[in-house]
């Protein structure tokens, strides 16, 4: 019976904890299944604005002038007076140095010494001529007495009442004057060579004059026209050679801004300019927006670009020759774009949209960029996708995919639109070319 009871023993212990268990399990309450709920992420956004606008490209320009002066000393001399320094706006006219008058007058006084001079020898010359006209006259007269006592002479020979000595004489005497008679004609004839020769040295001294006025006109710099100096070379008691630099100045009206268009913007531009079409920009400088103007090409491109020249409309005060600007040119304008800050921009042509509470993914063309009046720069793209109103988030989002669930912050609970905001004006900060489209 023992050895029994050991056997069943274990067996009914086994069965009865097995049954426990059974009963618990049957006996355990039910708990529900656990629910995922999905996240709701919280964006900002805007509305979708069409605009008629200009996108914007941003350059690299120099300040620089054709008009640089260098002012030089117009012959060896002494500086006496420096009025202005480097830096200093004049005025035409203004008084910039002056050099010794006393290294001028000496040498314009001798000029017209020798000018006096060859006045009296052209006057002496010209009473000389009058006297050998006159005497000219006289002396052929007694050329022609003595050609007449030859005559005679010679008569009373043939009858051989005169004397061979006699004769001789006679033709003596007109040889003399014949002789006479020739050198007054060469001198009469020499008249206009010797004449011409006077005042030829009168018109070489009459030049060294005016070239010696212009010198001493030169000593007392003046400024040509309105402009600022950017240096003075030398200061008060310097001595000076012909043709060293003193200053230089350039015209504040004749600045220009060159900078360089990329290549990929170069046809665009040539093809504007070939259509005629106006092409303006600005440079902001500080707090100031200066107005450019294009004005033309430069004659010379390389791989990079070709460079552009621009005329200033604005104020020249504002720069400095040689100063560096960010210049931003208005290309041509598009229609129906859309203005977007660089956040709401994935992948460079990737945006998103709000629909029914989840982000919709929209593929667009990137035309540019542009600076807003409220000093933004923003995004211009354009798409068949965008309608005006669409809800454009402008949240940046990390983890962006294609509908994923959003709320918009400051939206009312179940509305998943928009919140009205006023759309950033991206109208050019001179003109506004970016306006709706009608």
């Amino acid at each position: 019976m023992r050895p029994l009871l050991k056997v069943i023993l274990p067996i009914l212990i086994l069965a009865l904890g097995f049954g426990v268990f059974r009963l618990l399990v049957a006996t355990k309450p039910e708990q529900a299944s656990p629910q995922v709920e999905e996240r709701i992420w919280r964006v900002d956004v805007d509305p979708v604005e069409l605009l008629r606008a200009a996108p914007q490209l941003e350059l690299y320009g120099r300040v620089e002038t054709p008009d640089l002066l260098r002012a030089t000393a117009s012959a060896s001399a002494w500086v006496t007076e420096v009025l202005v320094q480097d830096g200093d706006f004049v005025a035409a006219g203004d008084l910039l140095l002056r050099l010794d008058k006393r290294d001028f007058e000496p040498r314009i006084d001798q000029v017209k010494a020798e000018i006096a001079d060859l006045e009296a020898q052209i006057a002496s010359e010209k009473n000389r001529f009058e006297t050998d006209r006159l005497a000219l006259e006289q002396e052929q007269r007694l050329l022609e007495l003595a050609q007449d006592a030859v005559a005679r002479q010679q008569r009373l020979k043939t009858q051989q009442v005169g004397a061979e000595q006699a004769l001789d004489d006679a033709k003596r005497t007109e040889a003399q004057q014949q002789l006479t008679v020739t050198s007054r004609e060469m001198s009469i004839a020499d008249h206009p060579s010797r004449l011409r020769g006077l005042e030829a040295r009168l018109a070489s001294a009459k030049a060294r004059l005016a070239e010696l006025n212009l010198e001493f006109e030169r000593a007392t710099l003046r400024a040509p026209y309105n402009g600022i100096i950017t240096s003075v070379e030398v200061t008060a008691g310097d001595q000076v050679t012909k043709g060293e630099t003193l200053a230089r100045l350039y015209a504040t009206e004749s600045l220009q801004v060159r900078a360089r268009i990329p290549a990929p913007y170069q046809d665009e531009l040539i093809e504007a300019v070939k259509q005629g079409l106006p092409l303006s920009a600005t440079a902001p400088i500080g707090a100031e927006s200066l107005a450019l103007r294009f004005d033309r090409l430069a004659g010379e491109a390389d791989p990079s670009g070709v460079d552009a020249l621009f005329e200033l409309e604005g104020d020249p005060s504002l720069v400095r020759l040689g100063q560096l600007l960010s210049v931003y040119l208005e290309r041509p304008i598009r229609e129906a774009v859309v203005a977007v800050p660089f956040r709401a921009v994935y992948g460079g042509d990737r945006l998103y949209l709000v629909k029914e509470g989840r982000m919709q993914g929209v593929d667009v063309e990137s035309l540019g960029t542009r600076i807003g009046a409220d000093g933004e720069e923003r995004l211009l793209v354009r798409s068949d996708q965008l309608a005006a109103g669409d809800a454009l988030v402008t949240t940046h989002m990390p983890n962006a995919i294609e509908g994923l669930r959003v709320a918009i912050v400051g939206a009312e609970p179940g509305n998943s639109g928009p919140e009205p905001r006023p759309k950033p004006d991206v109208a050019a900060a001179k003109s506004g070319t970016a306006e709706s489209p009608n």
